[in-house]
């Protein structure tokens, strides 16, 4: 039996590899990018390549070929601009009206953790009321315009802070003055998880739900940067701290642990760094 044709709007640092395991995997992968260049190692990878900006202000891009699947896997993070909530559900909006017009029945949403204010405490799924940052206003404006769809059914995953190959705590450690926040405790997850969960929601037909992708294990920033600085023979920068306790926030990863029978490949950020 075929496996389902899964789109991949966004093939960069985590889109790539993760088009790369579903072709292992026998899944048929279109893939797209912004970028012109990209297009011959895409297609050398065994992805059949498209170029799609999803850009609201230009009229006329045509998608429909690109919409050609089953499943769409979306991970394209809010552009920085002056009106980034506006123009990401303008976005989205061009999006939506183009999945009606297809066979897509799938949506995955890739997310962040930044949908969730610093509550001072543990946070889970329900917790996404308000957020401060503008791209969590952006991508929760997004998440909801998705989930109240009735002709896809759609799965939102809020991945922690991005680590593993070179995205490496050594780059910021080199151009650190001073370590803000040193008792901050961090949310992070490696790209391997990253890739894996999504796999591991398609291979479970986990839609219609909403899940947090975070390590179990919350360092804090002292503790990570200080191992980094002896992996990396880098100097740990003086530690900064305020008079009142940073703000932060535990991001729970426990509903998606359950429903997938999950075990993540790296639980302790500190532990990967070697």
């Amino acid at each position: 039996m075929q496996k389902e044709t899964i789109s991949i709007l966004g093939c960069g640092w985590l889109g790539m590899p993760l088009a790369k395991a579903l072709i292992a995997q026998d899944y048929p992968v279109k893939g797209s990018t912004t970028n012109e260049d990209n297009l011959e190692a895409m297609r050398d990878a065994g992805i059949e390549p498209y170029l799609v900006w999803l850009d609201p202000e230009v009229n006329g891009e045509d998608i429909t070929d690109f919409l050609q699947s089953d499943i769409l896997i979306v991970n394209i993070p809010p552009e920085r601009r002056d009106d980034i909530v506006e123009y990401h559900i303008e976005q989205f909006s061009s999006l939506i009206d183009a999945l009606g017009q297809s066979p897509v029945r799938s949506v995955l949403f890739v997310s962040s953790t930044s949908v969730y204010p610093a509550l001072q405490r543990e946070v889970t799924e329900e917790d996404s009321v308000e957020p401060e940052a503008l791209s969590g206003q952006a991508l929760l404006h997004v998440e909801e315009m998705l989930m109240q769809e009735t002709g896809f059914q759609t799965t939102v995953v809020r991945f922690g802070g991005l680590i593993g190959y070179d995205r490496n705590p050594e780059k910021n450690l080199a151009r650190m003055t001073e370590l803000k926040d040193p008792d901050q405790p961090m949310n992070l997850i490696h790209r391997d998880d990253c890739v894996r969960i999504i796999m591991e929601i398609i291979r479970l037909q986990q839609w219609g739900e909403v899940f947090n992708a975070c390590c179990p294990v919350h360092p804090l920033k002292r503790d990570y940067y200080r191992r980094a600085a002896e992996v990396s023979g880098i100097p740990l920068p003086s530690l900064c701290s305020s008079e009142a306790p940073s703000p932060y926030k535990l991001v729970n990863s426990d509903k998606l642990q359950g429903a997938l029978n999950y075990t993540f490949i790296y639980p302790d950020p500190v532990a990967q760094l070697g």
